[in-house]
């Protein structure tokens, strides 16, 4: 995910951190300066969601503004090993089965 948290902030004519920080506050939410720095900067440690709450209610947007996908990012799913080298329609072979009656998980 991407954090847009400046150019949401811009497009709504605020183009300072502490003038948001300011707004924030008058909302009940305060925030230190190394933190509003990180949420400027675009690389914040941590968002609550409360406080997500706040700056969307503050910039009168939605989350999906403020966060943005980055699906190539995201790695393809791998099959496991073992999987996907049985053809779709031709049997797997039998699960051992121990003496005393259970199965044994799934290869």
């Amino acid at each position: 995910m991407k954090w847009n948290l400046r150019l949401t902030a811009a497009n709504r004519g605020i183009w300072k951190a502490s003038e948001l920080q300011r707004m924030l506050a008058d909302r009940g939410v305060v925030i230190s300066a190394g933190k509003m720095s990180g949420l400027w900067s675009g690389q914040p440690n941590t968002v609550r969601l409360d406080e997500l709450d706040v700056i969307c209610a503050v910039l009168g947007c939605g989350v999906a503004e403020l966060l943005l996908p980055e699906a190539e990012k995201v790695a393809a799913p791998q099959p496991a090993d073992g999987e996907g080298s049985v053809a779709v329609g031709e049997a797997r072979p039998a699960t051992p089965r121990p003496r005393n009656g259970r199965s044994l998980p799934p290869r």
